[in-house]
Formats: structure tokens, C-alpha cells, sequence
């Protein structure tokens, strides 16, 4: 019995041990989910590379998340940053409308006041992106049914199927199916959830005819997607930055004073044709996220 008690205390003190290196580790690395897409991705292997370069921390990249799950542990403590936008804080993540933007102030503003005073967390300078959502067609229906803008869908909806990832036709957020078809007065033959990974290739098979679409998306271009203008503005705007915890910058002072500066290296440094091209680079040449990233912060004289 003593020798049992022995073998428990000593493995006891060993997983006490081992935790405590963990933690210790811990310290000095920052936590990032990963996203579900390559403009997520992208950022968030940038923000790393720039934060290993420029500091002695390094970044820890999970697995990735949904952004709903992916800021519920930012905010729960589990997550330190992640790329963002104004329009997902303010309809997905905050659960308000544009019209709730006080006049004179711009949503960006409105949306790091919010989230400072109900979730500690905000948004870092912006990237130079609006990735808004957009309504987009193949070329082919476009010309057929003469569509230019949103509103030209109303008259031809019920001979149209509306397809999209599904998180679009979630409630998470008043951007997003069903608050939109009631917007426009909208009533489509179908509206399919699908995988996001074959929503392309349903819009090129003709499974789908219309679907949302996001304006950085390099697949839009693979695809010939037509943007159909927004022409009743239902979609706010979607300006990309870097989202993080507003302690992480005490918390991590010490080793990483310059931090908050190296992570806003990021800022105003893309356009969304841009975005387009590394996008595009990625999920139809089948470059690797590390290498188009790499050779983007390389070319822009961030990195060695």
C-alpha cells in the first residue's frame, strides 16, 4: 500500500511538473483558431510570421473554428486574436443592425466601443479590405435574366435556386438568408444550404443559380461569378482588421512591447484586389498559405 501511495504521489508531482512547464510556455505564445477560409488564414499566418519576427514570442495556430465559436473563446480567454470585420462584430457578433450606428460616426468606431464595453476585445487598424457579402450569379444567368443588381432578381426569383454555405442561413446575426430575402421581397424556387467547400462547384455544375459571395474571394473569379450590385444597400460594410483582447498587449508588455505596433504592420497595407490575387493563389493554384503569405509580407519589406 505505502508503495502505491509512493508510485501516485511521484506521478502526482510529475504531471504537476509537466503542467507547470506547459503553462510556463504558454507565456510567451499567443493563441489563434484558425478560419475557415484563406483570407482568415492568410491574416492570421501574416500575423504570426510578423509577430515571430519582430518580437520573441511565438504564435500558436489551431485548429480552426467557426468565427462564432472561434470569438466565443476570444472572449472567453481561450483565444488572444483573430482576423476579423466591422460588419461580422456588429451583425454576427454583437447582434445589431447597421441602422443601429449612430449618425455622424462610422460603423468601425461604432462596433470598438460596443465590443470594449460588453466583451473587452477590439478591433486593430484596418487591413484596407471590404469584404463584404455580395449576391452573385454565373455570367451566363446574369445575361439570360438581365440581372445588374439585386433588385433585377425580384421579378425571376421563383425561377432561381438560392445556394450558400451554411452558415449564411444560420440566425447567428441579421446579415444573413433569411433576413435578406425579406429585405428585398425576395421569394427564390429553393434555398439550399451546402458545404461551403462545394459551393463553387455547385454555382459551375448549375445545381445552384445564385448564391452570396464574399468581394476578396479569389474563387469568384475562378467561377466568372457576375456581383450584382447592392442597390438597396442591405449589407453593411465589412472592413477587415485584426480582432484581439484588449489585455493582450498588458499581458504580454514585458517581452512584446512593441506588439500592438507589429500587429498594425497589417494595416492599410491590402486592397481588395489584392486580397483577390493571394486568395486566388491559394485556392486555385494550390499555393500553400504559408508560402503566399511569406512572399507577400517579403515583397511588401516586412519580413526578412
Amino acid at each position: 500500500m505505502k508503495v502505491l501511495r509512493v508510485v501516485t504521489a511521484v506521478c502526482l508531482v510529475s504531471v504537476l511538473f509537466l503542467a507547470g512547464c506547459n503553462s510556463s510556455s504558454d507565456e510567451d505564445s499567443i493563441v489563434i483558431y484558425d478560419g475557415q477560409f484563406s483570407e482568415m488564414r492568410i491574416i492570421h499566418q501574416m500575423a504570426k510570421m510578423l509577430v515571430e519576427e519582430h518580437t520573441d514570442l511565438t504564435v500558436d495556430i489551431r485548429d480552426e473554428m467557426s468565427p462564432v465559436n472561434s470569438y466565443n473563446e476570444l472572449v472567453k480567454g481561450n483565444a488572444d486574436l483573430m482576423n476579423s470585420y466591422d460588419g461580422t462584430l456588429l451583425t454576427t457578433f454583437l447582434h445589431l443592425d447597421p441602422t443601429d450606428v449612430p449618425d455622424g460616426q462610422s460603423l468601425y468606431d461604432f462596433v470598438n466601443e460596443v465590443a470594449m464595453e460588453e466583451s473587452q476585445v477590439r478591433l486593430l487598424d484596418k487591413l484596407g479590405i471590404n469584404n463584404t457579402y455580395a449576391i452573385a450569379v454565373p455570367q451566363h444567368i446574369a445575361d439570360e435574366y438581365d440581372l445588374n443588381t439585386t433588385s433585377d432578381l425580384i421579378p425571376v426569383a421563383g425561377e432561381l435556386v438560392f445556394g450558400a454555405e451554411h452558415e449564411f442561413f444560420s440566425q447567428e446575426g441579421s446579415a444573413k438568408y433569411n433576413p435578406f430575402v425579406d429585405f428585398y421581397g425576395l421569394e427564390f424556387k429553393e434555398g439550399k444550404a451546402i458545404d461551403i467547400g462545394l459551393k463553387y462547384s455547385a454555382v459551375e455544375s448549375g445545381n445552384i443559380d445564385v448564391t452570396v459571395a464574399y468581394a476578396t474571394d479569389g474563387l469568384n473569379k475562378k467561377a466568372k461569378l457576375k456581383i450584382l450590385e447592392d442597390d438597396q444597400q442591405f449589407f453593411p460594410e465589412y472592413n477587415g482588421a485584426v480582432l484581439v483582447r484588449d489585455d493582450l498587449f498588458e499581458r504580454f508588455e514585458d517581452v512584446a512591447p512593441n506588439l500592438e505596433e507589429v500587429l498594425n504592420m497589417l494595416g492599410g497595407i491590402f486592397t481588395d484586389e489584392i486580397m483577390v490575387d493571394l486568395t486566388y493563389d491559394i485556392d486555385v493554384n494550390g499555393r500553400t498559405v504559408e508560402e503566399v503569405a511569406r512572399e507577400f509580407l517579403q515583397s511588401e519589406g516586412l519580413i526578412e
